[in-house]
């Protein structure tokens, strides 16, 4: 099925009656499931098994990372389970190595694609459902290269790859191919191997990634800055005559340019696993507004005593998305050198005393209201169908404040996902 775009919702039927919404904003996908809401995770990190349900295990993996638990194993015509593939991954280049005479290649911004002679698997072996007219034709030797559709259009090649029936939009797609695993040789008689395979039987949507030698670091910067003007990703350098090997291996490094930026922290979102009980992740607001959140970078003793809320920190990332927010953000360090911090953004007011704020959302034919309201150190929220009774929960707090701090985190996060406020009755 065709992955969410900004805005959309969808539903999918849980174990109850009511159905459960799915919804991406600007790249954060969220479900209305217990499973969802009641994770500890910062909510672009969350994920559950509808939502991979809907877009597939390998499209949350590439999304949320190492907090998608591991997907069950696809099976074959007889029943087998089919294993993910053995394929070689990357080490990264530490910026000193001399990397002249290495091949070199750009890295594409695709899902990694295993074609094993009859169809194509991902890494963790589940099968992406080429349409027929898409493999006929490739070789019975297995292959590993990227499914792409062009730079900057991840996103796309993800909706269209990770759907789970054949679907006419695969024409937009290309399987470019840069190894061949079953060869016992060295990486130029392999990539040899692969450009006479593609020049003997010309493939409509196949072929070889182009490879070249690297003259030395002025080359391979160069070529770094011409990719990423392009919108590419960065490089892939490959060993002369390095063997294929299915593991982790110095002999395939990865190159990439990440940027420097800053940003104000404005909140402290708990951890997990082994974070547990001091911070996990920092909210942070950058000059334009946008939030975003960095989950990395931190020393066991900055997430005991993490930046505070108003200060500036400098993080590190490697591009921003079409949502306007940093990818793969990692912390560097607390800015000291301003004055003072800015302050921290005020917290939307809810009414005093017993006020009520109520919200609706209409989005893709949705139609749902939720009331927020405060009595002391009380927090009464209200929901349901508009028209309909309402369902109401009430919490106690230690004080009034700490009562309007919470409420004043639910009407940021509900505005978030798409309610308007439409009355506020004193």
């Amino acid at each position: 099925m065709p992955d969410l775009q900004h805005g959309e919702t969808a539903e999918m039927k849980g174990s109850g009656a009511k159905p459960y919404i799915l919804k991406n904003v600007a790249g954060v996908y969220s479900c209305t499931c217990p499973a969802w809401r009641n994770q500890s995770l910062p909510i672009e990190q969350r994920t559950c098994k509808h939502l991979r349900k809907y877009r597939g295990d390998d499209a949350e993996e590439a999304r949320v990372g190492n907090a998608l638990p591991m997907p069950r194993k696809q099976k074959n015509e007889s029943g087998e389970e089919i294993a993910g593939p053995e394929v070689l991954l990357a080490e990264k280049w530490d910026n000193s190595q001399d990397l002249t005479g290495w091949w070199m290649s750009e890295k594409l911004d695709g899902i990694r694609a295993y074609w094993d002679g009859k169809q194509i698997l991902s890494r963790k072996g589940n099968i992406l459902f080429a349409p027929d007219w898409f493999v006929a034709g490739l070789p019975p030797t297995p292959l590993d290269g990227e499914l792409w559709v062009d730079r900057k259009k991840f996103n796309v090649a993800q909706s269209i790859v990770m759907q789970q029936s054949s679907s006419p939009e695969w024409r937009q797609v290309k399987y470019l191919v840069f190894d061949a695993p079953a060869m016992d040789l060295p990486f130029e008689d392999r990539y040899a191997a692969i450009i006479e395979l593609f020049r003997a039987a010309p493939h409509p949507h196949a072929q070889a990634l182009m490879h070249e030698l690297c003259r030395g670091v002025d080359h391979l910067r160069e070529e770094l800055a011409r990719v990423e003007a392009m919108g590419g990703e960065g490089l892939m350098m490959r060993k002369p005559g390095s063997k294929y090997e299915r593991s982790r291996s110095t002999t395939l490094l990865k190159v990439k340019t990440f940027h420097d930026a800053e940003a104000v922290v404005i909140g402290h979102e708990g951890g997990a696993g082994r974070h547990k009980g001091r911070m996990g992740s920092l909210r942070c607001r950058l000059p334009d507004g946008n939030v975003f959140f960095v989950g990395t970078g931190f020393s066991d003793v900055q997430r005991e005593n993490p930046p505070a809320i108003g200060s500036t920190i400098t993080f590190r990332y490697q591009e921003f998305t079409e949502g306007n927010v940093p990818r793969f953000p990692s912390f560097v360090r607390v800015r000291t050198d301003t004055v003072s911090p800015p302050p921290p953004p005020p917290l939307p007011a809810v009414i005093a005393a017993t006020g009520k704020r109520r919200f609706e959302n209409t989005e893709g034919g949705a139609s749902k209201f939720w009331e927020v309201s405060v009595s002391g150190n009380e927090m009464t929220t209200a929901y349901g169908k508009i028209g309909s009774a309402a369902r109401s929960t009430t919490k106690t707090f230690k004080d009034a404040t700490a009562a309007q701090t919470a409420a004043a985190k639910l009407v940021t996060e509900k505005t978030g996902d798409g309610y308007v406020e439409v009355t506020a009755t004193p």
